[in-house]
């Protein structure tokens, strides 16, 4: 249980810090924020290992998962759009 709630908080931070990075404004609440951390955090470390940069069961740095946070949110803004109507 421990480690849910520590990867929900550096999710959050990591989200945080995506949202903040990201221009624009972005309409999310604390967990949609949480989730994006997590999910970028995810695809960094999967794309890292992908590339050879980390090992099989090593995880993404902070920096490679705010980077991994911020393609999330990026594909995530362009998804909303196209679903919103507006291009």
């Amino acid at each position: 249980m421990g480690i849910l709630i520590g990867t929900l908080i550096i999710g959050l931070v990591v989200g945080f810090i995506a949202r903040a990075v990201m221009p624009g404004e972005q309409k999310m609440g604390f967990i949609m924020t949480a989730v994006l951390g997590v999910v970028g955090s995810l695809v960094a470390t999967f794309a890292g290992q992908a590339l050879g940069m980390y090992r099989t069961g090593g995880a993404a740095g902070w920096i490679a998962s705010v980077i991994g946070a911020v393609v999330v949110l990026f594909i995530y803004g362009k998804v909303q759009k196209k679903s919103d109507g507006s291009v």
